[in-house]
């Protein structure tokens, strides 16, 4: 069932979401080479801890991390790890979120080490830009539908790979709500959007094919072609004025 916001727990919501783009935007100081990725991790869970907030994804389905720290073919679920070590070229993508005053924060962002391929600078753009299409498509009386179309037609107009595995989804007072929310699908279908809908729009983008595997830990999912993938998000609210990004630092 999908449900929709009031003023008053969206305003609630906005903590949280606050707090997750805050804890994402703190991930970006340390991405430098020799920093492993488990230093990061505990960075945000202790930023997130300092705020009186909880990390939502500590401990979620077992998961270990307070993040998801993704580097270069890992296309999400990465574990963090002391042997993780970033070095100059990777890219990182980290995957967090906060939950504060019973509702959740959910964001992510796809970051360079140093100086990277221009193939990769090219992957991020392009899926950051499939992202904000995603978010400009969320509006009153579109389509879920819409959103996935127009997330999958710029991705593959450069001949990118869309992960149709995994999904973006409704967020709240759960991590993960009603709708389901594609990066790929036709205009015109699904569930139609209405004000007080939040939603986490999250392209996830492989440089070659669409095909990842889930690797033995039960998290860490590759793309099977080997290649780089990046993934950017963001939870956003629908309002009559279109879709406000609630996780903005």
């Amino acid at each position: 069932m999908i449900e929709l916001k009031t003023t008053s727990e969206i305003k609630k919501m906005s903590e949280a979401c606050k707090i997750s783009a805050q804890a994402l935007k703190l991930a970006g100081d340390y991405m430098k080479p020799g920093v492993s990725t488990k230093e990061i991790d505990d960075a945000i869970r202790k930023f997130i801890v300092s705020t009186g907030a909880k990390p939502n994804f500590l401990g979620y389905g077992g998961f270990p991390g307070s993040a998801c720290i993704s580097v270069n073919n890992v296309v999400i679920h990465g574990i963090p790890s002391a042997d993780i070590i970033l070095k100059d070229g990777d890219i990182v993508s980290v995957d967090t979120g906060a939950f504060y005053d019973g509702f959740n924060g959910d964001n992510a962002y796809t970051f360079a080490v140093g100086e990277i391929s221009e193939e990769a600078k090219k992957l991020l753009k392009v899926t950051e830009e499939c992202l904000y299409k995603g978010i400009d498509a969320a509006k009153i009386g579109n389509r879920i539908g819409d959103i996935s179309n127009a997330v999958q037609t710029h991705a593959e107009s450069f001949g990118y790979g869309v992960v149709k595995k995994f999904v973006g989804h409704g967020v709240g007072h759960h991590l993960h709500e009603d709708p389901e929310v594609p990066n790929f699908g036709k205009a015109g279908r699904g569930p139609r959007l209405a004000a007080g809908m939040t939603l986490a729009i999250e392209p996830m983008i492989n440089l070659v094919g669409e095909d990842v595997k889930v690797l033995s830990d039960g998290w860490t999912t590759v793309t099977t072609s080997g290649s780089i993938a990046a993934h950017f998000e963001h939870t956003i609210v629908i309002t009559s004025d279109g879709a406000k990004i609630l996780t903005k630092a």
